[in-house]
């Protein structure tokens, strides 16, 4: 019996079936609420659906305000091409069409247990690769986006963790065959949510830094790579160029995040200052100004504020820093006035993974294990985009896999420490003894 348990918690299919099962059933539960006519309009009143929209009326990659603004390089290509093919097939704004993206959405999700399943075992054994898989399938992050968000969100958290992966089996490989396809993988990544190009650098200089060979030859397969993600995005950096007659490598809207997150409505001291951003606003100044010169005019704003006010902009950056890990700037608050248990419950994962990816980190750093550095970029590295722009739940789901494989880490760590005691139970009961290998 007991053999029995063990195999079923440490199956992966049984797992990516559950964590299906956990996130149909949301959906389900969700959607039966809600009429067919607001399903199908409502998720796609934002820059993907418009953007898709315009693909789907053979329009081009344009209108992401959906009025007849012209191209556009708001968003990377790949999730509004999908959501388009969802339009295409299934009907423009239509319940269909939104159960589509749903499905697509959760597959992503549920398919993120593999990658973490595979890099948990690499770094830790079974145990720690079942407990990580487990926590994702579970993860209430992880179980209301696929609904909530028609957006590159479920998608970005399965390429995060394949990278990951990617990274640390490429570092075992001298074969430019292996190389040539993390660079493909990561030019994937770069067109569908090009904020994950933060981590390209560190991840493949780590796996070249810790691979096998000579170091010159090391260095070439990850300039390889590099240039292999590059490519891919190459295409897409000429249509920008062709359209826009300037460079923008993949995405146009980095000034606009910025100045939503600085700017005068948080100083309350502000003369003349706005009071609230609404989209119909702003559609009328992109509108007016085109892509080129509304993004311009955002830089301006944005880095006058951020010059202009450095004390404000410090305690902005702290919220910041709050929102991007519990979803939220005031968690304490929310949580004693929400009767909502699902919103609890996201308020004290996010909190409890956070905490556990901290200790994950602190764990691995203390055994001076090699894996310390590529999984350590993920929580440290890339919030910084959004420390320094704004945050909210979403923009930490691309890493929530990780960090749930982290959180694993730690507990596992713990339960170690825990059966080193006197008395207790020994270390091989609780965890592998699989050691890491060293890359």
């Amino acid at each position: 019996m007991k053999r029995a348990i063990r195999k079923a918690a440490t199956s992966l299919a049984l797992i990516v079936i559950v964590a299906m099962g956990a996130r149909i059933a949301f959906a389900w539960e969700q959607a039966r609420k809600i009429p067919p006519g607001v399903l199908g309009i409502v998720p796609f009143q934002q820059e993907t659906g418009n953007i898709a929209y315009a693909l789907a009326q053979g329009k081009g990659f344009s209108n992401v305000f959906r009025t007849n603004t012209g191209p556009t390089a708001w968003l990377a290509p790949v999730y509004p091409l999908l959501v388009a093919a969802m339009f295409k097939l299934f009907g423009v704004f239509t319940a269909r069409a939104f159960f589509a993206c749903v499905a697509l959405n959760i597959l992503f999700s549920s398919a993120a247990c593999v990658p973490i399943f595979h890099a948990g075992k690499r770094i830790g054994g079974l145990g720690v690769a079942s407990g990580a898989a487990w926590l994702w399938a579970f993860f209430p992050n992880a179980i209301v986006m696929p609904f909530e968000w028609i957006w590159d969100t479920s998608l970005s958290a399965l390429l995060a963790a394949m990278v990951l992966w990617a990274a640390l089996a490429i570092a075992e490989s001298e074969q430019l065959r292996d190389w040539c396809g993390y660079g493909l993988l990561w030019g994937f990544a770069l067109m569908t949510n090009p904020a994950l190009g933060i981590l390209l650098p560190f991840l493949a200089g780590w796996a070249a830094y810790r691979g096998r060979g000579e170091g010159r030859v090391r260095w070439k397969r990850a300039a390889l790579a590099g240039s292999v993600a590059i490519l891919c995005c190459v295409p897409w950096t000429v249509r920008n160029y062709a359209v826009f007659h300037r460079l923008i490598p993949l995405r146009s809207n980095l000034p606009f995040e910025l100045w939503l997150g600085n700017n005068d409505i948080f100083d309350e001291h502000a003369r003349n200052g706005r009071k609230s951003i609404t989209r119909t606003e702003e559609s009328r100044t992109y509108t007016r100004l085109g892509e080129t010169a509304y993004m311009h005019e955002k830089w301006e704003l944005a880095t006058s504020f951020v010059k202009t006010h450095p004390g404000l902009e410090l305690r902005l950056t702290g919220k910041r820093i709050v929102a991007f890990w519990m979803g939220i700037e005031s968690p304490v608050k929310n949580f004693r006035e929400t009767d909502s248990l699902l919103a609890r419950g996201i308020l004290l994962t996010s909190f409890f993974t956070a905490v556990g990816a901290l200790l994950g980190i602190a764990g691995l750093c203390r055994k001076r294990l090699s894996m310390t550095f590529p999984l350590g970029v993920f929580p440290v590295i890339f919030p910084c985009l959004y420390y320094v722009t704004h945050a909210d739940l979403r923009y930490r789901h691309p890493i929530d896999p990780v960090v749930c494989l982290l959180t694993a880490l730690a507990v596992a760590q713990f339960s170690t420490f825990a059966g080193t005691r006197p008395g207790a139970a020994s270390s091989e009961d609780i965890v592998p003894p699989r050691t890491t290998p060293s890359c």
